[in-house]
């Protein structure tokens, strides 16, 4: 059984991090687009218990501070949840860190197993998006959710604060801070 738990998601915008006063927090998901610093702004001002990250279409190659376990294509566990990650957007212009073609990630997920909860900085295809160029979802992500129904599906890059269910699946648009119950 999994008991409740209150997780706080950042992404894209460094200004809008750390100005909550949300109580106790259990998980912290970084979804990517931010400096080393908001991630150790929110780790130290929230204190929770875990904090897990995927890197964006604009984070570097580095490593995350020591604090945050990545979870690009791996899957953790935490308080009775599995929780999974990919990192990047899709390949819209020559180089850079972190980008992927749409089949790639479609050939990756396909037997990616079944997990609790999945953050990604990219959304699914269809779901969120702003426009048709750099803020394209992925194609696998939306297959994954149909197949493999994780409860929760967090993501970033969009620069938007929605939720849509997918079946089974409450996805959630993050924009700088959103706490996020887990129940």
């Amino acid at each position: 059984m999994i008991m409740p738990l209150r997780a706080l998601a950042i992404a894209d915008d460094d200004s809008l991090v750390g100005h909550l006063n949300p109580g106790p927090i259990d998980l912290l998901f970084c979804l990517g687009d931010l400096w080393d610093a908001s991630l150790e702004n929110a780790y130290f001002r929230y204190s929770p218990k875990a904090a897990f990250g995927v890197k964006g279409n604009h984070d570097s190659d580095a490593p995350f501070p020591s604090f945050v376990k990545p979870l690009h294509y791996t899957i953790e566990h935490f308080g009775g949840l599995s929780i999974a990650g990919f990192n990047g957007s899709w390949r819209y212009k020559p180089r850079g860190h972190h980008l992927f073609d749409q089949e790639e990630v479609t050939r990756m997920l396909r037997s990616f197993p079944k997990v609790d909860v999945f953050i990604a900085h990219n959304s699914p295809a269809g779901v969120h998006e702003r426009d048709d160029h750099i803020h394209q979802g992925f194609e696998g992500f939306l297959r994954y959710i149909e197949t493999a129904r994780p409860r929760y599906f967090l993501h970033g890059h969009q620069h938007l604060k929605s939720t849509t269910m997918i079946g089974d699946t409450r996805v959630i648009g993050v924009f700088g801070e959103e706490i996020i119950e887990i129940g």
